[in-house]
């Protein structure tokens, strides 16, 4: 399982062993609901990544001084979402029992409950924070339970009430947005405004940090599944990251739904690319 990718993610070069940080992949869109096309988003941006330079200006420190690995992707089933689910959740719970950071790549947005399902059994406190255009908190999707559409409310049945929270939600069915108001999770819709007060309310908890790259503008970042328009700048989303991470115990992560053909100009895998990078470099200056 831990030989390294043929392709790394840049800067990504330490050995297993020494890594605090290990990134893997999730090639899965079978539960899209709109376009396919976010099971070639890890790959993608790994290909581009070297488009970047490793160091950050934004926080004025080295992705390599950082030590993470990049396990590549496990093959998944496309025809079992249950299995891909499974084999996600087994990835992750050996990173996590090796004492390390699992940072996943996706993939649509179902991809987080297969990480979610290994973090929650490691730490029952687990917390959740979601950035999004979408609430993801339908009981189902055409009649399933397993969609991307629901992701989130599969997660709530794991964490429970008071345990998400959600910011730049933009879209959803009513009864979603009613749901959520119930008191069942935490929701600051349209912008990122509220991403360190959501820090700071699960201070002293694990937190599992899933960003759905769809939350940014698709005049930022075109190339995914489901655009909504009214969406937040890449400052405003670096910024609410970097809170984050600065405030929360990060204990995994998550960065989903790039769809790269749909922008055949590259900015949007290029700046998937640079939103990882700054999360590497964030939650490796956390660790250190």
């Amino acid at each position: 399982m831990w030989s390294k990718n043929i392709v790394n993610f840049i800067g990504c070069d330490s050995e297993y062993e020494e890594a605090d940080i290990v990134l893997y992949g999730a090639p899965f869109d079978s539960t899209t609901s709109f376009r396919p096309g976010a099971r070639f988003g890890c790959q993608a941006v790994r290909a581009e990544s070297f488009g970047l330079e490793t160091y950050s200006p934004y926080q004025e420190k080295e992705l390599t001084d950082g030590k993470v690995f990049d396990s590549g992707d496990p093959e998944l089933p496309m025809g079992s979402t249950e299995e891909s689910l499974r084999m996600i959740e087994e990835r992750c719970a050996a990173i996590l029992a090796d004492g390390k950071l699992p940072f996943l790549i996706g993939g649509e947005h179902l991809v987080t409950l297969g990480a979610v399902r290994a973090a929650q059994k490691k730490y029952p406190d687990l917390a959740i924070i979601h950035l999004d255009a979408h609430a993801d908190l339908r009981e189902d999707y055409l009649g399933v339970k397993l969609s991307h559409a629901c992701v989130m409310r599969r997660c709530w049945e794991l964490v429970g009430d008071g345990s998400i929270w959600q910011l730049g939600i933009r879209s959803g069915d009513r009864e979603e947005f009613r749901w959520a108001g119930e008191g069942h999770v935490q929701m600051s819709p349209f912008g990122l405004q509220d991403a360190k007060a959501a820090a700071e309310e699960f201070k002293g908890r694990p937190v599992y940090l899933t960003l759905d790259l769809d939350v940014l503008d698709p005049s930022v970042f075109p190339g995914t599944g489901t655009p909504e328009a009214g969406g937040v700048t890449f400052s405003e989303l670096l910024l609410a990251l970097l809170e984050i991470c600065g405030n929360a115990q990060i204990v995994g992560c998550d960065a989903v739904e790039l769809s790269p053909h749909y922008d055949a100009s590259g900015v949007s895998t290029a700046t998937a690319g640079k939103v990882i990078r700054e999360l590497l470099i964030a939650l490796a200056n956390k660790r250190n």
